[in-house]
């Protein structure tokens, strides 16, 4: 019997995917769990429309992150801080700060999750930051540290 996998399901294949099954393994255990449904030709359909759909929607947002990173590519944020002996600031400066800091100077807002620190900024400077956009694209950003006169 074709049925068409609602699920991801071990040993059979992934979530959209056309299998042939046995009959009672699809009757008695894939159908009643809605793990999978009767591959008829509207059913079929569906499905290639839903897929073509995910495919565009994938490809959409990749060109939005290829168009944000040849925007901020280069960008250089300054950030100020409070600063001690030797130019060690007091705390740290990570990735919230940085997008803060993309937020007020140029209008960006970006994920602080998609800010790659190594580790926190601790010097006053400049540092380069990359930003992950997407899973294939990334920009680099230049943060520059300075000091706040207490």
């Amino acid at each position: 019997m074709k049925v068409v996998l609602l699920e991801d399901v071990k040993g059979q294949g992934k979530k959209g995917d056309v299998v042939n099954v046995a009959e009672g393994h699809a009757r008695n255990f894939l159908l009643p769990r809605k793990l999978a449904v009767e591959a008829t030709p509207v059913k079929l359909r569906e499905i290639s429309q839903q897929k073509a759909a995910s495919e565009r929607q994938r490809s959409q947002e990749l060109e939005k992150a290829k168009e944000m990173g040849t925007s901020i590519e280069g960008l250089k944020v300054t950030l100020k801080a409070k600063v001690g002996e030797g130019g060690k600031l007091f705390g740290a400066i990570g990735n919230k700060d940085v997008a803060e800091g993309l937020l007020e100077q140029h209008g960006l807002n970006i994920d602080k999750k998609k800010i790659i620190l190594k580790d926190p900024i601790k010097t006053l400077g400049e540092h380069e930051i990359v930003v992950k956009l997407h899973s294939t694209v990334q920009a680099n950003i230049l943060v520059s540290v300075e000091a706040i006169s207490v």
